[in-house]
């Protein structure tokens, strides 16, 4: 994935993610539910971390929590958030793909959350990404990703999604608009331009834009991704109308760890 992309979103990477996520305490509350039964301190790993609102909320609830990501910006960003919650999160740039190399002691659970996968170049970046996951990731523990319905998003096309309302984050407004260029296979990247303006000082308006670059992929696909990483599909929340789907699979005990990706199953 691009990291660049995200160091110049960081600092207005609230206004992008919805509203339930946007703190620490809602972020952490989406996903306790599937942690609980790990008991804490369990260790978690969001790989995919962003401005560390979910791993500063998990942390604050008694989880051992790293967080890591490509983007360095959103790193330093995540390391502000847990000092001012007065929480311990290890956080650490680092891209997925090196994951293994940083010799972790095991996880009981990898986090992959925010449509974060689909950053993977390719089907053979996604799937080096999850063996990565797989990795470090301890017998029988819960891999948990999130994603957008990509099937949905293709089906729509090419176009312009201005948000109906502005957006607040610590009390400041902002109008985030969407920009996709959807092109005729799933195989080609696919392009989100995304702009958020912030509106809290009117007239005078600050303007940041960025373009995402996305390989995006069917649930199907992913299932098959996962099974290929050694991981164990158990549940998905996917239906045709889903703007956004989460899947759960398990690191089964026989299951060796992927250093390099299958591609033999169709996209």
């Amino acid at each position: 994935m691009s990291a660049r992309a995200y160091d110049t979103l960081a600092h207005v990477y609230e206004w992008l993610i919805p509203d339930e996520l946007a703190t620490p305490t809602g972020s952490a509350t989406v996903f306790v539910p599937l942690l609980e039964p790990l008991g804490r301190p369990a260790r978690i790993l969001d790989c995919a971390a962003g401005t560390g609102q979910l791993a500063v909320g998990l942390a604050a609830i008694g989880f051992d929590v790293v967080a890591t990501d490509a983007s360095a910006a959103m790193i330093g960003r995540t390391r502000t958030l847990a000092a001012s919650h007065r929480v311990k999160v290890v956080a650490l740039t680092c891209n997925w793909e090196e994951l293994p190399a940083r010799r972790f002691e095991p996880f009981d659970a990898v986090l992959c959350v925010g449509n974060s996968l689909a950053h993977a170049v390719g089907r053979a970046g996604r799937q080096t990404a999850l063996a990565a996951m797989a990795h470090v990731l301890r017998a029988g523990g819960i891999c948990i990703v999130t994603s957008r319905n990509w099937e949905k998003v293709r089906s729509a096309g090419s176009r312009l999604e201005v948000n109906g309302r502005t957006i607040e984050r610590h009390g400041r407004p902002a109008l985030v608009i969407h920009g996709w260029t959807i092109p005729q296979t799933w195989e080609q990247p696919h392009y989100l331009d995304v702009a958020v303006t912030l509106l809290d000082n009117l007239p005078a308006v600050t303007t940041q834009t960025e373009r995402l670059t996305l390989w995006p992929f069917t649930h199907q696909t992913l299932e098959q991704d996962l099974q290929a990483a050694g991981l164990t599909r158990a549940t998905s929340s996917y239906t045709p109308g889903a703007d956004r789907y989460l899947v759960t699979a398990y690191k089964t005990a026989k299951a060796k760890d992927r250093a390099t990706p299958s591609t033999t199953a169709p996209q």
